[in-house]
């Protein structure tokens, strides 16, 4: 723009008398040509120098990557620019069994589960032998009136139809507490029996096989739930669920 303010001012005053001279002559004609050339190379150096600029500020658009904006990637992953993220586990809290437990061990502080564990083992085999028997009250103390009354139905039933289930050769391979809970009043434990056994059924005289193998063992699991009134005492089995 300043060499065209220039150029328009010589030119007035060589037109109109106020140059060199009264007249153009050779001489001005040069000068007012080289000027304009002058001029026009400004003008074009600084529209090419305002187009290569737009160029660069739209390469994210065109040919070259866009500029990485660390900001919205970080706002994304939930770190400051320049930041490093990393995902953080919430540190692990107590198991329901072990909140359980601890419940029992509010109103009990004896209670072990190890102990109890094998005093449920004891429970499972001497129930076994009744149930062979077909004969509860040895293990009356251990059962809940109703589990108790169910058990002696079926005992009862097999004696009318004069068969005896027998177990035997019975191997536990897993007796561990699974579940612990308090619900009215009272104190849950559910113990996971894993075992083997010979099942079979046989008629009064033992002599033939009605259902069953003398020799081949099954496996079997089973959930035995014991229970009791809040607070130290003995628990009674209340359930068994097949697993």
């Amino acid at each position: 723009m300043l060499g065209g303010l220039l150029l328009g001012g010589l030119l007035g005053g060589l037109l109109f008398g106020g140059g060199f001279g009264s007249g153009i002559g050779m001489m001005e004609i040069l000068i007012i040509g080289a000027l304009g050339w002058f001029a026009l190379s400004y003008m074009r150096r600084r529209q090419a120098a305002a187009q290569s600029g737009y160029a660069m500020a739209g390469g994210g658009y065109g040919g070259g990557p866009a500029p990485r904006d660390d900001a919205a990637v970080s706002a994304r992953y939930g770190a400051g620019p320049g930041e490093a993220t990393a995902t953080l586990e919430p540190p692990a809290g107590p198991s329901d069994l072990e909140r359980g437990i601890g419940h029992l061990r509010q109103m009990d502080p004896s209670f072990d589960p190890r102990a109890f564990a094998e005093t449920a083992s004891d429970t499972f085999f001497k129930v076994q032998g009744a149930w062979t028997a077909r004969d509860l009250r040895s293990v009356s103390p251990s059962l809940t009136p109703e589990m108790q009354a169910q058990l002696q139905r079926d005992c009862d039933r097999l004696r009318a139809e004069q068969k005896i289930n027998r177990l035997e050769n019975i191997a536990v391979r897993t007796a561990e507490i699974t579940e612990a809970w308090q619900e009215t009043g009272q104190d849950y434990v559910t113990v996971h029996f894993l075992a083997s056994l010979l099942d079979y059924t046989t008629d009064e005289s033992g002599a033939r096989v009605l259902d069953g193998s003398r020799t081949e063992p099954v496996k079997f699991e089973e959930y035995w739930t014991f229970v009791r009134p809040v607070g130290p005492g003995p628990f009674r089995l209340s359930a068994i669920q097949q697993a």
